[in-house]
């Protein structure tokens, strides 16, 4: 219940500060955030100078001109002005997070042959595969060349961490990969992927904040640390929400998931703990089959059931606390000031979907 309590009232105060944001002062965070997207924003928008091949530039621009959260972005600016830097130490880094993040979307949008991204045509939709693979290949060169505009002492670092996110990302969506054929994945499995796949690139751009804005050792395993557990804590969430959450708000069908037989946490808590022989049987078949590509809104409330009964939602649920705890106390080792303030504010709207 207090959950719940604590959860309304954050989505009470995000939505306050978004109906209220035209006359919020330039130090609250919000209208922090809403400047930094909107320089960012444009940034992306003249970073394609060159227009031949059309045919590799065109969709180049269609890309980054996508809008989004702009979430690593803001990571790492937040994560520097935490340790001590600007907005100016660190855009350019925070912009080379950014064409990282988007050749990720690029490349998995072709593996999850995903029709639209943002409601708008995918890339290999729009054009076809091949442009699509140059586009995420192009994009990583114009990441390394925004990340290297980076002034700072710190630079073998900076990229040291942001190939090493590279790394592991490609490694998360490759074992993402491989579970969608296994049907033996277990949870200890499951939070591995997600800590490379998801968590890692928040890992990453706070890093690179922290190193920009020359943050001691301390500072950045802390920083780090705290980026991960959020990380950690919005992937289990996006799977808790997939089942629960009103289809509207949360944008997405409910229980895709389920129909796409998607290795979630709550799918696999439930095949681990289901006692009754009829959960344990529909479980099984939802890995066994890849989903229920048929599933109606019923067999939707069915596996819902399972879940409940099961223990899978209420573990999902006291997992999102305890990453956002650990978040919230590696958050607390760093120096009390507006940086810190940002990133707390960063995480509790992105843990609210709320912008």
């Amino acid at each position: 219940m207090l959950y719940f309590i604590s959860l309304i009232s954050l989505i009470v105060y995000i939505a306050l500060k978004l109906d209220n944001a035209s006359s919020l002062p330039m130090n609250d965070s919000f209208s922090i955030y809403a400047d930094y997207r909107k320089k960012i924003d444009e940034i992306l928008r003249q970073s394609i100078t060159r227009k031949l091949p059309a045919t590799l530039y065109d969709p180049l621009n269609y890309v980054l001109s996508g809008g989004g959260k702009r979430i690593r972005p803001m990571m790492v600016i937040f994560a520097c002005e935490a340790a001590g830097g600007s907005f100016d130490d660190a855009v350019n880094a925070s912009v080379a997070l950014e064409m990282l993040h988007n050749f990720t979307l690029v490349h998995d949008d072709i593996m999850d042959n995903a029709e639209t991204r943002r409601s708008e045509p995918t890339v290999h939709t729009k054009w076809n595969e091949n442009v699509a693979i140059l586009v995420g290949d192009q994009l990583i060169g114009l990441a390394y060349i925004y990340l290297l505009k980076t002034n700072s002492g710190n630079i073998k670092e900076i990229t040291s961490a942001f190939t090493e996110g590279i790394i592991e990302v490609c490694e998360g969506q490759s074992f993402d990969k491989e579970y969608e054929e296994r049907k033996d994945v277990g949870i200890d499995e499951y939070m591995m992927m997600i800590r490379k796949k998801t968590a890692k690139m928040l890992e990453t751009s706070a890093a690179v904040g922290a190193l920009i804005g020359g943050g001691d050792e301390n500072f950045v395993s802390n920083v780090k640390e705290f980026a991960l557990n959020t990380g950690l804590a919005f992937q289990i969430q996006d799977d808790l929400l997939d089942i629960i959450a009103d289809e509207e708000e949360f944008g997405k069908k409910t229980g895709g998931d389920i129909i796409e037989g998607k290795k979630t946490y709550l799918l696999l808590k439930a095949f681990e703990s289901a006692e009754n022989v009829a959960d344990k049987e529909l479980i099984k078949k939802i890995i066994d089959n890849n989903g229920l590509k048929d599933a109606t809104e019923s067999d939707i409330n069915k596996v819902r059931d399972v879940y409940v009964r099961s223990g899978a939602i209420e573990s999902a649920r006291k997992e999102i606390e305890r990453f956002t705890k650990l978040a919230e106390d590696c958050l607390e080792q760093l120096p009390a000031n507006i940086g810190r303030e940002r990133l707390k504010w960063l995480t509790e709207m992105l843990m609210n979907r709320s912008i």
